[in-house]
């Protein structure tokens, strides 16, 4: 990791790291939990001495993104502060991306207000979309495969038989 990755790892373990919402998966991954979203935030290189930071949720997937869905979403993103709604064609899946420059230029106001932001976005529009247009949001997908986990470790272990 360059300087500036190291620095905007630092700074967003210490700034969650009391957060019971808070997670870290590896070294430039880390998640926050809002309600019924998941935010990932990636700590990604640029050249030698820079990073961004890249917060994307996934919000609702399985989604047949038509004309007027799209309509909707680029309408929305003309009325956010900062961020913006994407679609993942091959997944079906709609998301909320929003990057800043990572590094020792980044302040703990910044990284709060851009986090705190994306997590309120994502989790007020996955229950929207997920109402209007369909698919599961990603919480619902995280129960389900964590429940599959559980089934298939034994079965036979899981009666209420006893």
């Amino acid at each position: 990791m360059n300087p500036a990755e190291v620095a905007t790892a630092l700074l967003i373990e210490r700034t969650l790291q009391d957060s019971p919402a808070y997670r870290k998966v590896d070294d430039t991954l880390y998640v926050i939990k809002q309600g019924s979203a998941y935010v990932m935030i990636n700590v990604v290189p640029w050249g030698d001495n820079r990073a961004m930071l890249r917060c994307t949720a996934q919000l609702v997937k399985g989604v047949d993104v038509d004309g007027k869905l799209a309509m909707q979403l680029l309408e929305l993103n003309s009325h956010l502060r900062f961020g913006a709604f994407a679609i993942d064609p091959a997944e079906h899946t709609i998301l909320f991306t929003h990057t800043i420059l990572g590094g020792t230029t980044l302040d703990k106001e910044e990284l709060t207000a851009t986090l705190r932001d994306v997590a309120l976005i994502a989790d007020e529009y996955d229950d929207k979309l997920m109402a209007k247009y369909g698919g599961q949001r990603m919480v619902d997908l995280l129960e389900e495969a964590a429940m599959e986990r559980i089934m298939e470790r034994d079965p036979d272990k899981f009666s209420f038989d006893d």
